[in-house]
């Protein structure tokens, strides 16, 4: 079947361009590539050509498929060889000065009918087209990288774009073999919005000293199933990337306390700590591998003492069954004996707010991480407080040890790891469903395909629970006095009556 657009065109030969070039000739368009850079139309060519070669010895295409491929690849040596093509893809520097020109370039050479696509993923769609004399011809078109792999595209129309460009874009995306998902033109469109929660909140808990950067990606894979730690993933992308991107949508949402950036990050970008590809970032890597530190080893209890649970602790009934089954002694009293370990299982509050409360003697008091089912994480979290001993620490960290499962310990805050980035991720998506951002479907598509999450923010939602969620939001909010995390509208209305985060009443 031919593709909706047969003869495209695409501005800017670097890496995306590349991927975009790529997958239109594997889809059946003919393609004209251009770039201002000497010789880089030239060395896309030629690397398109690598690839598919590469494809072909892995018998992933066929031989025929390689010369087909590369015969529809042509470059051109001027914007105006692009005259006849019914649409152009730009792929240039994420800079607007650069866009715009380029863009107002372009519209000068066009057919009237023809369409015009930003690549941009952050650059406001509207703007870039209030400076060309046909805005309605323009949208947002935005691939991730590497664009063969990354099967999905944000379809972002500016205030003027027509209705049947948009849907010749989002046809175009099928053709390619992509999946498109409709934005509004907002900063960071859906998949950089919706990431704000992963990252910002994880250095957030570094930056409170509760736990180191591999405890946190530890956690985070291993309770959560993300394929990265938060850091891990910085570290991939880099923070030359990354951090401009958190500063962006801060400002252009004019300093909304959940989208903060971090101070962490400004000063490893200034002192050159990107990541993996100069070899240091949160991590070392030698030979492109992380030089991890090791898993703190389990403590060696002689005598374990009994182990009292609070009567207020989340997933009661669950905690009980797994202290039986771990061997623990279990005290039924209404209150600790004097020698017993002292376990409590909060939302969003710090163990030190619960043991004041709960007049429970802090020295022996620890905390454990139960947003979700024992039963579904790979790692169980612990928490002490201030005032915690170490005897007690180390009797429960060997005890949730016992079938083997890892343990982490980590220190006192308000909501563990697992729960203050679940519930920012939870939060600020539901916040994009209050604004119209997106529908909740193309979110939770966007998310899975574009950032990886082992599901969707509002399915991640669904199973915490909307209402445990909305607990550590609240308690979060009280611990802290910020209003980052304010839970958003759409989640309160469903949390307080028990909805699905799917549901959609509107």
């Amino acid at each position: 079947m031919k593709p909706l657009f047969e003869h495209i065109g695409i501005v800017g030969a670097g890496a995306m361009g590349r991927g975009i070039a790529q997958i239109a000739a594997q889809a059946g368009s003919t393609v004209l590539l251009f770039d201002t850079a000497p010789g880089a139309t030239q060395a896309a060519a030629a690397a398109l050509q690598a690839q598919w070669q590469s494809l072909a010895s892995k018998n992933r295409i066929s031989a025929d498929d390689v010369e087909v491929f590369t015969s529809r690849i042509h470059q051109a040596a001027s914007l105006q060889e692009l005259a006849t093509c019914p649409l152009v893809i730009e792929a240039v520097a994420e800079r607007m000065d650069i866009k715009t020109q380029l863009l107002q370039a372009l519209e000068s050479c066009l057919a009237p009918s023809a369409v015009l696509a930003s690549n941009t993923s952050s650059l406001s769609i509207t703007a870039l087209g209030a400076g060309l004399q046909r805005p309605a011809q323009l949208a947002g078109f935005h691939f991730f990288n590497p664009v063969p792999l990354m099967k999905v595209v944000e379809v972002i129309p500016g205030l003027k774009t027509a209705p049947t460009v948009v849907e010749a874009l989002q046809q175009y995306a099928k053709d390619l073999g992509h999946t498109p998902v409709l934005a509004q033109d907002t900063p960071g469109f859906i998949v950089n919005h919706a990431g704000r929660g992963y990252g910002t909140e994880a250095l957030r808990v570094a930056s409170e000293g509760v736990a180191d950067f591999a405890t946190i990606d530890r956690i985070l894979r291993d309770q959560c199933g993300f394929k990265l730690g938060p850091f891990e993933l910085m570290d991939l992308t880099g923070l030359d990337v990354s951090h401009p991107v958190m500063e962006s949508i801060y400002q252009q949402y004019y300093q909304e306390p959940r989208y903060r950036p971090s101070v962490i990050t400004a000063q490893r970008l200034a002192g050159g700590l990107t990541g993996r590809k100069v070899g240091e970032g949160f991590y070392r890597y030698t030979d492109g591998q992380a030089v991890l530190p090791a898993e703190p080893a389990v403590p060696v209890v002689e005598e374990m003492p009994p182990v009292w649970l609070s009567p207020r602790a989340s997933r009661r009934v669950e905690l009980l069954m797994l202290l039986k089954n771990l061997g623990a002694k279990i005290e039924t009293g209404q209150s600790p004996s004097p020698i017993a370990l002292t376990l409590v299982a909060p939302l969003g509050f710090d163990i030190t707010t619960v043991a004041v409360v709960e007049r429970l003697d802090p020295a022996r008091t620890v905390g454990i991480d139960m947003l979700l089912d024992d039963a579904g994480t790979m790692r169980r979290v612990l928490a002490t407080n201030p005032a915690t001993r170490t005897d007690m620490r180390d009797a429960a960290h060997a005890l949730f040890a016992r079938d083997g499962k890892a343990v982490s310990v980590v220190r006192d805050s308000g909501g563990f790891v697992t729960q203050r980035v679940v519930a920012n991720i939870v939060n600020i998506a539901s916040d994009m469903c209050q604004q119209g951002i997106c529908s909740p479907k193309d979110l939770e598509t966007a998310v899975t395909l574009g950032l990886g999450y082992p599901m969707g923010p509002l399915a991640l939602g669904n199973l915490c629970g909307p209402t445990n969620v909305l607990e550590v939001l609240f308690n979060m909010q009280t611990v802290y006095g910020d209003t980052r995390y304010r839970p958003s509208p759409w989640l309160r209305r469903r949390g307080a009556i028990g909805l699905s985060l799917l549901h959609e009443e509107e």
